[in-house]
């Protein structure tokens, strides 16, 4: 096993690009920091920085290398944050993954619960889609993530959550079908807006127009919930949204459900988590507090 100060050198020199500042961040000399480097070089018998007026930069061959050692470095300071956090919640992270929907609409209550009761502890939100946040998960990036069903991957804890339900949903300019069940043949003679990302609600939609023969192209895809929602209500088409997620606007009546002919399937939110991965205290007391 090569020794593991070189590797802390390798990762400093290559997360800031310099030797210099690898050495203030590690309380070394630089020589230290050019002699660890050569070392490291000389084992694996190759170059991992090429240099220059600027600082280092990493070669094809030392970006594998660093692909590898930054997690490990990362898990190394959740492990020493989480014994940390042992002592009491006085400190220390909480680090979720998940929506920009599913943070806004589903978790923001318990967040702000959560920093009530531990004002001590940072939070930090990572948002991406379902792919991305098992990748966090993996690179030991965030503590859990939140994401929509079904995740299939063997290396994660999934636990079931709340259910959701997404509908289409229309403006007053679209009054005159209030009342009406309409066929999905029906619907889309009218300009549909959707989410521009892929996403479990719309793969699953997507599938369900396709097995009827139709194919789903939205006049508009936009790039978050909220846009659907205000584009739904200046009537520039029928969005299609989450219910749990427009429930002010359908209650005052700037938005109205759109009846279709079928019950669309609805999802389950889950909270996926590293199996055989302790959670710390804070994840753990944040996930008891969820509706799950």
């Amino acid at each position: 096993m090569i020794n593991y100060e070189l590797y802390r050198v390798f990762y400093w020199a290559a997360k800031t690009g310099s030797l210099t500042q690898a050495a203030k961040a590690l309380y070394i000399t630089q020589p230290s920091v050019s002699h660890a480097i050569k070392q490291l070089e000389q084992s694996f018998s190759t170059t991992l920085f090429a240099r220059g007026s600027r600082g280092v930069e990493l070669t094809s061959e030392g970006k594998m290398l660093f692909s590898y050692v930054e997690p490990a470095f990362n898990y190394l300071n959740m492990a020493e944050m989480k014994m940390e956090e042992l002592k009491n919640l006085e400190g220390g992270e909480l680090r979720i993954g998940g929506s920009d929907s599913l943070f806004k609409h589903y978790l923001l209550p318990y967040l702000e619960t959560f920093h009530q009761q531990h004002p001590s502890v940072q939070v930090h939100l990572l948002h991406g889609t379902t792919p991305e946040i098992v990748a966090y998960l993996k690179e030991g990036k965030i503590d859990l993530g939140i994401a929509r069903m079904p995740i299939a991957d063997a290396q994660l804890e999934v636990q079931e959550g709340i259910s959701l339900q997404d509908i289409f949903v229309g403006g007053p300019k679209y009054d005159y079908l209030k009342g009406k069940t309409l066929t999905l043949e029906q619907l889309l003679a009218h300009p549909i807006v959707m989410f521009s990302r892929t996403s479990h609600s719309r793969t699953a939609i997507t599938k369900l127009f396709h097995e009827q023969g139709y194919a789903l192209e939205p006049e508009f895809e936009l790039g978050s919930v909220d846009l659907l929602i205000e584009f739904a209500k200046k009537g520039l088409g029928i969005s299609f949204v989450t219910k749990e997620f427009v429930t002010k606007e359908l209650e005052n009546g700037e938005l109205f459900e759109i009846k279709l002919d079928r019950q669309l399937p609805p999802t389950q939110v889950a909270i996926i988590t590293l199996k055989q991965m302790p959670l710390s205290k804070a994840a753990l007391s944040f996930v008891d507090q969820l509706d799950l």
